[in-house]
């Protein structure tokens, strides 16, 4: 069996943190390729950084061909739909992974994401997934992406806004709302004395189950078979569906 993580951003370092976090849950049959876009921002941090990471997520996906599963390593799961159009097998977006890991592990859970500026997308996805009724909040440590991994104070941060998250939603467990913070999950979680998912760890998780049961994105419907073919132009012509 055979993941494909992909990190949207081009930030290696960051990759490697998700990597690890990754083969930490994987199953000893599971190989983890752990892929960095070749294209596009360097963190992700608004709906422009957003939308400028899809074409470096589809381009990871076509160079990285027979996976079992392929995971999108951002909370904001950019590109997500589009993916799936292209990906020859399941696609899951971490954001979506950890609040369905989330859900069953209390009545209701909160988000810690990085900067406030994301709240927005984190409730629109909350809605669109359907947990907006177990969604306690969503909640901002205020620390920016790269900064997860250079900034001492990160874990001790995370832990504050974490704990005030549980307590003033009355939640029972923790969504960590950006995949540089996978590498803090269990530390955080021993530091509260609550559940804290981090999406990389349950989209792993959730990818190699369905690879077990041979589930595959569905096309009956017409909306995720191949993109039809026609032209592109300009800086995306090689972006074409042959």
């Amino acid at each position: 069996m055979r993941i494909c993580v992909i990190n949207p951003n081009t930030a290696a370092a960051m990759t490697e943190v998700i990597a690890a976090a990754a083969r930490s849950v994987a199953r000893p049959d599971c190989e983890i390729v752990a892929v960095t876009s070749t294209m596009g921002p360097e963190s992700i941090e608004s709906h422009y950084d957003e939308a400028l990471a899809v074409p470096g997520l589809l381009r990871a996906i076509a160079d990285n061909p027979g996976a079992d599963g392929y995971l999108v390593a951002c909370f904001g799961d950019p590109g997500l739909d589009a993916a799936r159009e292209v990906a020859d097998a399941p696609v899951l977006g971490i954001a979506e992974a950890a609040m369905h890991l989330a859900a069953p592990l209390g009545r209701t859970f909160s988000i810690v994401t990085t900067l406030d500026r994301t709240i927005g997308r984190a409730v629109d996805l909350v809605a669109h997934y359907g947990f907006a009724g177990q969604c306690g909040g969503v909640h901002a440590c205020d620390i920016p992406v790269l900064e997860l991994e250079t900034n001492p104070a990160t874990a001790d941060i995370l832990e504050k806004a974490c704990s005030e998250a549980l307590r003033t939603d009355g939640s029972d467990a923790i969504v960590l709302g950006c995949a540089g913070m996978a590498d803090l999950a269990q530390r955080i979680g021993a530091a509260i004395d609550a559940p804290v998912i981090d999406g990389v760890a349950a989209g792993v998780g959730m990818l190699a189950a369905l690879a077990a049961m041979g589930g595959r994105t569905g096309t009956a419907s017409g909306e995720f078979r191949a993109p039809p073919r026609k032209r592109y132009s300009g800086a995306l012509q090689d972006f074409e569906i042959s």
